[in-house]
């Protein structure tokens, strides 16, 4: 019984060793499963640590670049405005040098003609005490008369030769002056138009707008023509739909209008909304970035020749001659040749050389307006100018440079000697487009002259009338009576190819608000 149970004892102490064994063995390769996914963890945590400051470094260099290169823009137009002031700089320099060296040069060849005259003048003075002497000799040697009665006889006779020459040398000289100071204007108007080469600029009475797909004209129409109506008569262009693959062509003769309707059908097409609502807010805020784009074109122009400020009225009103043209000449780019040119003889001749490249800059000033006011645009454009305070020359320069004012200064007959330079150049004008303009703003002036006509545009290369009535005052009776009355003026006052069709819109909107 006892060696059983010791038998027994010893079992269980074996067992237990084993089990405590084993269990150490167990907690031994749990602390170690532990450990493994600790290092595992932490190696994720570190990996996730790592990728994410990588991605914070990336950022942080990306926005250091962008700061950089947007500094280094900055300072590079810095930079390059510094080198167009200092090429401005040396230009004026240059010109102010060769205007010394040409008054110079002058200075120098009169003094040459002086001393020649000088001369001239001692040699036949010489002559005459020589020839006086002799004849003297003679008289006294001949005549019986004395000293004094000879030299009273002498000058007489000598004082009607003398009167002669001195008449021959006059009329020389005159004519010797009129034609070194035609070389001298010749040679200068020459290296004005030298210095400045402008490009040629024609106008475009329409223009073509790419649309993504065919089903866009479906939507510019809209349903039952809605959309393209309104464009129409918000804009006062001419859409034209064909079967020209994915694009639409707008007509019109004012060039402000047609660059509204383009602007706004560009917008329209890239939003995809296009309803009547939408395309009135569109053209409203379009016309609203134009007047903005009318102040700064005018601004540059300025800045561009290096005038001083002017009044923010004129500035736009020059920013509007971007959009008129002349005999197919686009009139602020006519207008800033001018003002180089007259700037370039100005500097020439000895005048203000700023007040004259103003002036020339400024003489078209009337061509801004002079569909809506009456008169020449030369009278509108001086009129505008003396109400903002212009100096009386320029306002003189601008007021006769056709002619229709007695010319009160130099500037003046400069004014009108570089607007002809400028007209005239090769390839600058061209006459048949103006007649046509000419021709369908007087379209649109007799359509806005009927009673009760809100607003008319002419459509289609002039072929169409479209007049938009006030329907409080004009019913659709009245409404073909207009019509009919604007028809007549029209054959009776102009002339045209085919026939122009008259159409009298009356539309009444009833809106309200859902609150």
């Amino acid at each position: 019984m006892i060696p059983t149970l010791i038998t027994v004892g010893i079992l269980l102490a074996i067992l237990g060793f084993a089990g405590g064994y084993a269990l150490k063995l167990y907690i031994d390769r749990q602390a170690v499963r532990n450990a493994e996914d600790i290092t595992a963890n932490a190696r994720r945590e570190a990996e996730t640590i790592t990728k994410e400051a990588k991605i914070s470094a990336k950022e942080e260099i990306l926005t250091a670049k962008e700061q950089f290169e947007t500094s280094t823009q900055k300072r590079r137009e810095e930079l390059q405005k510094l080198e167009q002031r200092l090429d401005n700089r040396e230009t004026n320099i240059e010109r102010k040098a060769d205007l010394l060296e040409s008054r110079n040069r002058e200075i120098d060849s009169k003094e040459k003609e002086v001393r020649a005259l000088q001369e001239e003048n001692r040699k036949r003075a010489e002559k005459l005490k020589e020839l006086i002497g002799q004849e003297v000799t003679e008289l006294e040697r001949i005549g019986s008369m004395s000293r004094e009665d000879a030299r009273q006889q002498l000058m007489t006779r000598l004082s009607g030769e003398l009167e002669s020459e001195r008449g021959a040398l006059i009329r020389r000289f005159h004519e010797e002056t009129e034609k070194r100071l035609e070389r001298e204007s010749q040679e200068i108007m020459i290296t004005a138009m030298q210095r400045y080469a402008g490009d040629c600029a024609y106008e475009r009475t329409t223009a073509t707008i790419p649309l993504p797909n065919d089903e866009m004209k479906g939507r510019i129409i809209g349903r039952e023509g809605r959309n393209i109506r309104t464009i129409e008569a918000a804009t006062g262009v001419n859409l034209l739909i064909d079967d020209t693959p994915e694009a639409v062509v707008i007509s019109c003769f004012d060039p402000i209008r047609k660059e509204i309707a383009r602007v706004t059908l560009e917008r329209l097409v890239a939003d995809g909304r296009i309803h009547p609502t939408r395309i009135e807010e569109m053209v409203a805020k379009v016309e609203k970035e134009i007047d903005d784009d009318l102040l700064k074109t005018g601004q540059e122009a300025i800045d561009e020749l290096g005038l001083t400020s002017m009044k923010q009225n004129i500035v736009r009103l020059l920013g509007r001659l971007k959009y008129r043209y002349s005999y197919s000449q686009n009139v602020l780019q006519h207008s800033k040749e001018c003002a180089y040119l007259m700037g370039s003889i100005a500097a020439q001749i000895g005048l203000d050389e700023q007040k004259a490249r103003k002036a020339g800059l400024l003489h078209d000033i009337g061509k801004a307006v002079d569909h809506e006011m009456e008169g020449t645009h030369a009278s509108i454009g001086a009129d505008l100018l003396k109400r903002n305070g212009e100096e009386d020359d320029i306002v003189n320069a601008v007021a006769a440079h056709h002619e229709e004012e007695e010319m009160g200064s130099l500037m003046a007959v400069l004014v009108n000697i570089c607007d002809t330079l400028s007209a005239s150049r090769p390839g600058a004008r061209s006459e048949t487009t103006e007649l046509y303009l000419k021709r369908i703003e007087q379209l649109e002036t007799i359509g806005k002259e009927a009673e009760g006509v809100e607003n008319c545009y002419a459509i289609q290369a002039g072929r169409e009338l479209r007049v938009i009535v006030e329907p409080e005052n004009i019913d659709e009776n009245t409404a073909a009576l207009v019509a009919r009355e604007i028809a007549g003026r029209i054959e009776k006052e102009m002339r045209y190819p085919g026939q122009v069709k008259v159409t009298v819109v009356r539309e009444t909107r009833a809106v309200e608000y859902a609150k």
